[in-house]
């Protein structure tokens, strides 16, 4: 399994969704490392369908995005059970990691 973490570097979001999805991988017991992708223009954006920091791609697809969501150099926010927050909780990538396995 392929899981990236892309980001760019005026995102506050990118470091605790790193640590969320890292402990996802482990508990969702599948074989994948995190790559780390910086995004750094808006041509990579584009070219990658950033949908905005962070960004988590598993095997090339994005489970948290909604056709209607701008591409783009912008902080994203992740519906949680707790209300809109800059990651996605441990548990919901626990489900996508697994539904994906």
């Amino acid at each position: 399994m392929k899981v990236e973490l892309l980001w760019f570097s005026g995102c506050p979001n990118g470091q605790e969704t790193d640590a969320r999805l890292r402990e996802a991988v482990s508990l969702a017991g599948v074989d994948a490392d995190v790559v780390l992708v910086e995004v750094t223009t808006p041509d990579d954006a584009e070219r990658l369908r950033f949908r905005g920091s962070p960004t988590v791609l598993v095997d090339g697809t994005d489970p948290f995005a909604q056709e209607s969501d701008p591409v783009g150099l912008s902080c994203r926010v992740f519906r949680t059970p707790d209300g809109l927050r800059g990651a996605p909780t441990v548990e919901q990538l626990v489900s996508v990691l697994r539904g994906a396995a």
